[in-house]
């Protein structure tokens, strides 16, 4: 029996080739995942950029950032305060979901929160999609394991664990060195935010020489956090500039400027390592500005503390050349959505139940956002103002519902026809009442969330 011609091997292989080599060149010419560099500051006003209309301010390297992306007009912080923000950052959750309704500090009797050891943070996500994770600077949620940065994530770490600095130049908070390289305690010298700036470039340029493998940092200012501290000739700069601003004031403006300068050192790190075409260059603050400080959140109403608008509206944006178009978008955001927003920019699937929203498609295609969305605020405080207790708000749309105190009642805003909240109202309409009743839900879920180890 005659049998049919066999195919050679090679008419068979040909096709498989040709697949491959169009994959290979698809994937050469694909856009790489891009380095992501988050610059979160502590206690910035609203209103002290000079692109945000502070005329005494020269912020020349953070007004070219906002100018290079999209500047977002409705940002808002995730709380009043620092630790909260900072939990909902790096895990996507309300911050009393994510077991810090309040500051965390190092001593137990006023330490009002405790980082859910088991929930999964921005910095293991972002390792799982293949990059490496960096953090400088003001860490916030934690003194000892579990809850450090180099257990949570990071597979490096330089900078201060604690919250506030009791001075600049020492570092310490309460009598404690609190700085350290990874776990090993440090003793720094200069001006704070002067080394965070150094090595948060020191760390681009040492990343930059692995191109094959991008990197994420979480680059965490301690400024413009009181105490009020700028190095005296950058004083004597503005007072020179400026001989009729008040002290307070001048001092206040800086920090700022010295902050801005420092900044400008780390987006200089990233244009001169050649790596700015392919660099997530992100910007936000924890919190409004501090009133009693000399801070301003003109032309909103209040400051940090206060779940008035320029206690939690930040200046935020995000620059991504060729990707994000530059100008300004008033979609609604919340910096818990960071970490859904870059889990689809890094391609991975984020964890269940966050609370935070993806904002890549306003990002990347200038799309509206949910303007519609519901934003809780809360925050736990102690001291005679607080008693331990917490204050809430809550936004729906154009609707916000809040108070400033546990022991005031909550007043209702229309943000709309009421953008300076001038004229709050008694919530005794339905409106009213369905934002208590979605705040009293969300109540409900975060009373099953410890906040104490």
């Amino acid at each position: 029996m005659e049998t049919m011609p066999q195919p050679s091997m090679r008419i068979h292989r040909r096709p498989l080739i040709l697949a491959l080599l169009a994959f290979l060149a698809w994937a050469a010419s694909a856009p790489a995942k891009p380095n992501v560099v988050l610059i979160l500051v502590d206690d910035l006003g609203y209103g002290d950029l000079a692109c945000y209309g502070a005329k005494e301010m020269r912020t020349p390297h953070l007004d070219t950032l906002m100018a290079d992306g999209m500047r977002f007009d409705q940002f808002y912080a995730n709380c009043t305060v620092c630790s909260p923000t900072r939990a909902s950052l790096m895990t996507g959750r309300y911050p009393d979901l994510a077991g810090v309704p309040g500051v965390i500090r190092q001593w137990a009797p006023d330490s009002w929160g405790y980082l859910d050891p088991a929930a999964p943070t921005l910095p293991d996500m972002m390792r799982q999609a293949g990059y490496h994770t960096g953090m400088v600077g003001k860490w916030h949620l934690g003194f000892k394991e579990p809850n450090v940065p180099t257990s949570r994530g990071f597979d490096f770490f330089h900078g201060f664990l604690g919250d506030m600095m009791d001075d600049y130049w020492t570092h310490l908070r309460g009598g404690v060195n609190w700085m350290r390289r990874n776990n090993e305690v440090i003793k720094p010298e200069g001006h704070a935010t002067d080394l965070f700036s150094d090595w948060a470039a020191d760390y681009i340029n040492e990343q930059a020489r692995n191109p094959e493998k991008p990197f994420f940092l979480y680059l965490a200012y301690n400024a413009p956090h009181f105490p009020i501290q700028p190095p005296k000739e950058w004083l004597a700069k503005v007072q020179k500039r400026q001989p009729e601003l008040d002290k307070k004031r001048a001092t206040n403006v800086a920090f700022v400027e010295h902050m801005d300068d420092g900044i400008g050192r780390v987006l200089k790190a990233i244009e001169s390592a050649g790596i700015a075409d392919n660099t997530l260059v992100i910007f936000s603050s924890d919190n409004g500005g501090s009133l009693p400080h000399g801070a301003l959140n003109t032309p909103l109403r209040g400051g940090k503390q206060d779940h008035w608008e320029g206690g939690i509206r930040v200046p935020t944006c995000a620059v991504w050349p060729g990707k994000i178009k530059e100008g300004r978008s008033n979609a609604l955001g919340m910096t818990m959505d960071f970490l859904p927003t870059l889990c689809a920019i890094a391609e991975i699937a984020p964890p269940a139940g966050i609370d935070g929203e993806n904002l890549a498609g306003v990002w990347l295609n200038d799309q509206p956002g949910n303007p519609n969305r519901t934003m809780i605020w809360v925050r736990r405080e102690g001291n005679n103002r607080y008693q331990g207790r917490a204050y809430y708000a809550i936004r729906r749309g154009p609707w916000k519902l809040l108070q400033n105190s546990p022991f005031e009642p909550m007043q209702l805003i229309d943000l709309e026809n009421d953008p300076l909240e001038a004229n709050p109202r008694k919530p005794d309409g339905q409106v009213g009442k369905d934002l208590t009743r979605a705040l009293m839900d969300h109540l409900q879920r975060s009373g099953r969330v410890p906040w104490q180890p």
